[in-house]
């Protein structure tokens, strides 16, 4: 299937009539950004605050719904407890909507907040967007009716990753290195279950955990797992303790293939450079050379930022989010997560559906290898010369995993 062909516009929203009322035209809807812009990941949460100021700025010119959107910036330093302060602080300013994505352990803080405002302050509810937090525990045993996932989860990814793994005949050992936190637990705990079940023949050699957004050298670790004689790496890392970690790799000359989540952004790019082409692999809900009016969003911001846009989870958040507010005819937060639950889209990565289950997007995943750019995959990434390029794409239902949510909705 070409998903290419299929997306539409980036902007529009498609499955909405145009003549459905807008009792909300006109509305300023106010979405509170709540991710870090000071620490090891703030150059990382600039870029996303960067992100859904455009897409707010496009979406106010056209969008289903006929409100504007206005994006209130809010530092919560990667930290549960500044999540919660920021939370309050977004509330008291008359904010209805929050989105996060950095870290799931400010996700899970953010979402029990949540739970607990709109139990205690019922006609002030508020809904969690969330675009990045991955740990599968928040749309299974701690799911929310005012939380929904535009990433693909820590465990989806890994279906679609390990799927991948099991025909590449070369990996017999592997290293697992997770940052601990939530995420990077589920990381470690899914490729062992996985590769357990799909290539009983791999190794695990080595299982290591490390602080989040703390270690500045990581050559320690690029040493233990020269030691192991490991020929392949499977890192949930993102932001600074990926891209230290592939310097680390580069410069103590550790000649194994990567397979990552994150490998895309935050300077990790540019630290892997042309050492490692065609040996790190991306598992992710797109690449940088899908083409189509997605290409030329990628295009425009880049001109707009000298950064790259490389989380369009954002998108179908927002996207999400106006046709909800459409169909609902109505900005009351109670009202458009009713509406957004089980809604069918086409995002800029192909059709997708908000699982009424449990909240969480389906939608397909791609497998990508960095490489030279070339004629097909000519999207270069942070001016390295180097690109993503898919290798493998995956129909929603192929890493969708079963949920164990049982929702509480509203009576």
């Amino acid at each position: 299937m070409n998903f290419q062909r299929r997306a539409l516009s980036i902007f529009v929203a498609a499955s909405l009539s145009a003549s459905a009322a807008m009792a909300q035209k006109g509305e300023t809807v106010k979405v509170a950004w709540i991710d870090p812009l000071s620490g090891l990941m703030a150059s990382v949460g600039q870029n996303q605050l960067k992100t859904y100021q455009f897409i707010a700025e496009k979406l106010n010119a056209n969008n289903p719904a006929g409100v504007k959107f206005e994006i209130v910036s809010i530092d919560n330093k990667l930290s549960p407890a500044e999540t919660l302060n920021a939370l309050k602080s977004a509330v008291d300013q008359g904010v209805r909507y929050v989105v996060q994505g950095l870290g799931s352990g400010a996700g899970l803080a953010l979402m029990d907040a949540v739970n607990k405002h709109n139990e205690r302050n019922p006609g002030k509810e508020v809904v969690y967007l969330n675009y990045a937090a991955v740990d599968p525990d928040m749309t299974n045993s701690k799911c929310s009716y005012w939380h929904f996932r535009f990433d693909a989860d820590t465990s989806m990814k890994m279906e679609a990753l390990t799927t991948f793994m099991k025909d590449q005949t070369d990996i017999k050992k592997v290293y697992l290195i997770n940052q601990n936190y939530a995420h990077g637990q589920q990381v470690s705990k899914f490729a062992k279950a996985n590769l357990a079940r799909k290539r009983p023949d791999i190794q695990i050699v080595g299982d290591d955990l490390h602080p989040l957004a703390q270690v500045r050298d990581f050559s320690p670790y690029v040493a233990k797992i020269k030691a192991s004689g490991a020929d392949t790496v499977i890192t949930g890392n993102w932001g600074s303790d990926l891209a230290l970690l592939v310097k680390a790799a580069n410069d103590a000359g550790l000649n194994a293939k990567f397979y990552t989540y994150y490998a895309n952004f935050g300077g990790t790019p540019t630290a892997l450079g042309p050492a490692v082409e065609g040996r790190v692999y991306q598992v992710g809900y797109g690449h940088y050379n899908m083409g189509g009016e997605y290409g030329k969003m990628l295009a425009e911001f880049k001109k707009r930022f000298n950064d790259d846009f490389y989380s369009a989870g954002s998108y179908s958040a927002m996207v999400l989010l106006a046709e909800g507010i459409a169909k609902a005819k109505s900005t009351d937060p109670v009202k458009v997560a009713a509406a957004m639950e089980g809604m069918k889209f086409t995002s800029f990565n192909g059709p997708v559906e908000m699982r009424k289950a449990d909240h969480q997007l389906q939608q397909p995943l791609f497998i990508a290898r960095w490489q030279k750019v070339d004629a097909k995959n000519a999207y270069d990434v942070e001016k390295t010369g180097l690109t993503f390029a898919p290798v493998k794409s995956y129909d929603a239902y192929v890493a969708s995993t079963p949920t164990s949510c049982q929702m509480k909705r509203p009576s």
